[in-house]
């Protein structure tokens, strides 16, 4: 019989990656610095009663990368949910929303998909962050960590069957990349990620130019009131949607129209208290259906 996330190994040719030391080998406590202040009075903090949680290791193609897992403690064959961090990383805020989806019965895992770019804890500046690591992260790259990582999850209590990705700002464009990369996607949420964009060398590619391509129906999360992700995005890849697939035409959107960018980020001024309580029943009522 196959080995746990077999499927997960063809999926792409393989990957060139150049063996070289890896900047992240452990994950940091705490928020990261360059998100700002931590807005105290609306951080959900989620405990680990019922629990498995911590900091884990995922093998992948040139060595190792940190990533925290949370799961039921006791369940075997867990539908699976991959975290993808903001630009911010996996910090706390990522390692609670894994925590969440714990407590809602799923092996929830983020690896720190910056690992080999730089450490994201040690910035005190999004710009610098996202000119100095962010930019420098390949997509190929990124679909290959998240490969290792739902490997990692079969063999570890998780479904090989039932695959679910999430994913928050950077995360959430990777969402879409994601669920056209891998058909063992069931489905994916992804929370205000960039559709449209000008493509780089290491990101040639957007989530409008493979719409067509999608496997697994994605939910996409937006703000009305996002500066950076105009209305005209969302109808671009509604359109492109409508030209794929079964999977690419079940995928849908739910617009917050007065929230921010990062409605759902409760630690920082973004937050907004009931937008993100409905996203995030839509996001377990979206995945309760599809896993």
């Amino acid at each position: 019989m196959d080995s746990p996330g077999t499927e997960f190994d063809s999926l792409l040719p393989p990957l060139g990656l150049n063996r070289r030391g890896f900047l992240t080998t452990t994950l940091a406590g705490g928020f990261t610095l360059a998100a700002g202040p931590v807005m105290a009075q609306t951080v959900v903090r989620t405990d680990t009663n019922g629990l498995v949680a911590g900091e884990v290791r995922i093998p992948v193609r040139d060595g190792e990368i940190p990533a925290y897992r949370a799961a039921p403690a006791g369940t075997k064959n867990a539908p699976v949910v991959l975290v993808v961090q903001e630009i911010f990383g996996v910090h706390e805020y990522i390692h609670d929303v894994c925590r969440r989806w714990a407590k809602a019965g799923y092996l929830a895992v983020a690896p720190e998909l910056y690992a080999r770019q730089g450490d994201p804890s040690k910035y005190t500046e999004i710009a610098r962050l996202s000119a100095e690591v962010v930019s420098k992260v390949p997509d190929d790259q990124v679909l290959a960590d998240l490969d290792a990582t739902a490997r990692w999850a079969a063999a570890h209590g998780g479904s090989r069957s039932r695959l679910g990705v999430t994913g928050f700002c950077w995360g959430g464009r990777i969402v879409w990349l994601y669920a056209a990369h891998n058909p063992a996607v069931k489905a994916g949420v992804a929370w205000y990620g960039k559709l449209v964009g000008d493509p780089t060398a290491l990101q040639p590619l957007n989530p409008v130019d493979i719409a067509a391509q999608v496997k697994a129906p994605v939910l996409g999360l937006y703000g009305g009131q996002d500066a950076g992700i105009p209305l005209t995005s969302l109808n671009a890849m509604k359109d492109a949607l409508a030209k794929g697939g079964r999977a690419a035409r079940e995928s849908s959107f739910v617009l917050f129209r007065d929230a921010p960018h990062g409605f759902h980020a409760d630690y920082r001024p973004s937050y907004r208290e009931a937008q993100a309580k409905e996203g995030w029943r839509l996001a377990r009522d979206w995945f309760a259906r599809h896993l």
